[in-house]
């Protein structure tokens, strides 16, 4: 079978005949076997044949937006739509791309547009194991029509035929699971040592291994001299993608590397380098520090990308890599997921990460998920991966998690204040009993009745609290305040309190930017940020704050503190390197901010009816929404 040119695998073509016959499919299948072929079929079946829409959902909005790019330059602006927290274009599409969260909350509020969807496709569906973010994929397939078919792309999961079992349950309509974990281009799998070379992994295995040794305290060296003398040793293995678990560390590598190594000795191609960067630089963008040193690397072929960079940024070297221009690339993890650019090999620099609670050895998903990135179909005949641990970690453990099998998917359903409001607001008694025994925690075959019992008492003891805060009544009917907080995504109870009550009428609108920045910022390691000038402020705030009791106690007085500084010279309409000079942040985490505030905003807006209180909250908009946040939307979208 033959599909956009491409002679198509035996899984795909399974796949694509169970899409056929209108069935649900589960795809398990190696990082860069060529999943997304079969996702672009049902796609390309929905335009042509002009059959009911298709939605493709994401993990991240820079998946969404990357999608959004590569279909409409295929299929056309008019056959494509994107929503996402902060931007609506083309709503009525036939294909429709958004965040799995936007998915949810269209579901839970029964938004029309989700009666005449026949696909949803899941990308990256193992995101369901995610600890923070896994409700929300969990809510979306169970809140989905009975009509609707799910696409489920995931790389290698073990127990894909119980999650399949599981989907057949709740939507009583034939799930097929395909499995495939052969790659067209082979890996080589290494360890790097200097004294050693690129050892294969088999022969490392057999390597005597000593206690390793107490690491010391203070600063380690970022860029170990086995990285420089590996990549002075692959010559006819790049390009490359050096892996680092920290921004801080892919761009010291990179550094390092462009000061030592210059692939470009053409002028002609440092004029393109230059070139492209201009189609996405502007003025204010060239002035900033990251940027002259982003530009001096990329003219050397050296690159790096992380989630702290500008869009714009990002966008320059993800350009300059796809065409060649970069002959490695030092990238985080978010390089991994989903984005379509493959190297000929992959450096793993180091093999242990900070999970944002404490370092721990990587795990077999995230290995293979980076692994994957190596070897370019229809260019290479075998893609290599090269591991260059720490000297003082000991490595058994590692070709442990190397033989292990991928993580399964496990349910990370809790139920949040907003699923039960949108539950007692549109679902009978018998429907959410059902529900909540449906859900993928309860159904996992070990202590399945406790399970189910837990989850019916966590849904009681948060009725009662939410009756006990007015947000609900005794009969359990929404009051407006629940009226108000159902259509509230994210920390609903604090935004409720703050907006549903009088409490809001007490604040300023850099006031209420503040409380909102407080309420969304969620904190990094070693952020840092100036508290100059604002004490005074920041106390009279929070006397105001105390008038309500339920919002002072779910507020975090340390990130309003934080937060004071950098809304308050925005909002006068000063410089962007002026705001970034009160904190540690990278442009794009600030960006990333003032965005999710806006969005936050909008959400605001529709939960409301109260003219006055959307008035303050156009005004507020106005504040944030300038410059190069403003331009974000344009650039990630164009």
């Amino acid at each position: 079978m033959k599909f956009q040119s491409f002679i198509l695998d035996d899984f795909q073509v399974k796949a694509i005949q169970a899409v056929q016959k209108n069935q649900t499919v589960v795809v398990s299948a190696s990082t860069g076997t060529g999943k997304t072929i079969i996702a672009e079929y049902i796609i390309d079946t929905c335009i042509k044949e002009q059959k009911n829409r298709v939605v493709y959902t994401a993990p991240i909005k820079a998946l969404s937006n990357q999608k959004y790019r590569d279909f409409t330059q295929r299929y056309g602006h008019e056959s494509i739509g994107i929503l996402t927290g902060d931007v609506v274009i083309n709503a009525q599409a036939p294909i429709l791309i958004m965040t799995t969260e936007i998915y949810r909350n269209m579901l839970i509020s029964h938004d029309p547009i989700i009666e005449d969807i026949s696909y949803v496709i899941f990308d990256e569906i193992h995101f369901m194991n995610d600890p923070e973010r896994g409700t929300v994929w969990e809510e979306a397939l169970l809140f989905s029509p009975a009509s609707t078919r799910f696409l489920c792309l995931s790389a290698t999961i073990p127990n894909a035929y119980e999650f399949s079992s599981w989907l057949n349950t709740i939507k009583d309509h034939v799930v097929t699971t395909i499995i495939h974990t052969k790659r067209t281009v082979p890996l080589h799998h290494f360890i790097y040592k200097p004294e050693k070379g690129m050892v294969p992994i088999h022969e490392a295995k057999r390597w005597k291994t000593t206690r390793s040794k107490k690491k010391k305290k203070g600063k380690q060296h970022i860029v170990p001299v086995s990285l420089h003398q590996l990549i002075g040793s692959l010559q006819n293995k790049l390009p490359a993608i050096i892996f680092s678990f920290s921004r801080k560390q892919s761009e010291e590598t990179a550094e390092a590397l462009s000061k030592r190594y210059n692939y470009i000795k053409d002028e002609f191609i440092v004029d393109q380098i230059q070139y492209i960067c201009s189609k996405y630089f502007t003025k204010e963008i060239n002035q900033l520090a990251s940027t002259k040193k982003l530009i001096s690397a990329l003219k050397t072929g050296i690159g790096y990308h992380h989630a702290g960079l500008l869009p714009q940024q990002r966008f320059a070297v993800e350009e300059l890599f796809s065409n060649g221009f970069l002959h490695i690339l030092c990238a985080t993890e978010t390089f991994a997921v989903g984005i379509n650019m493959p190297a000929k090999t992959v450096i793993l620099n180091g093999i242990r990460k900070f999970d944002g609670h404490h370092f721990r050895l990587i795990n077999a998903t995230e290995y293979f998920q980076l692994a994957g990135r190596a070897g370019r179909r229809g260019i290479d005949t075998a893609g290599f991966v090269v591991t260059v641990p720490d000297p003082r970690d000991k490595l058994t453990p590692f070709f442990e998690v190397m033989d292990a099998e991928a993580e399964p998917i496990q349910s990370q359903f809790q139920l949040s204040y907003n699923t039960i409001l949108n539950l007692l607001d549109g679902y009978n008694t018998k429907e959410i009993d059902l529900i909540l025994r449906k859900n993928f925690y309860a159904y996992r075959k070990q202590h399945r009745q406790q399970r189910t019992v837990r989850m019916k008492t966590s849904f009681t003891q948060k009725c009662k609290q939410l009756q006990m805060m007015r947000y609900i009544t005794s009969e359990r009917k929404l009051t407006e305040k629940g009226q108000f907080a159902k259509n509230i995504y994210f920390e609903e109870i604090a935004i409720s309190e703050l907006f549903a009550t009088s409490l809001y009428t007490q604040l300023t609108n850099v006031e209420l930017l503040q409380i909102i920045a407080a309420i969304i910022y969620e904190r990094r390691p070693n952020d840092h940020f100036s508290f100059k000038g604002v004490i005074k402020q920041y106390n009279a705030l929070i006397e105001k704050c105390k008038q309500n009791k339920h919002f002072f106690r779910k507020l975090n007085k340390l990130s309003l503190k934080r937060m004071m500084g950098i809304i308050t010279v925005w909002s006068r309409k000063e410089s962007f390197q002026e705001v970034l000079s009160l904190t540690s942040f990278r442009e794009g985490d600030l960006i990333r901010l003032f965005r999710r505030i806006i969005d936050m905003l909008q959400q605001i807006k529709r939960a409301t009816n109260d003219d006055d209180l959307i008035g303050r909250i156009n005004e507020c908009i106005e504040l944030l929404d300038r410059d190069l946040v403003r331009f974000e939307i344009a650039y990630e979208l164009q």
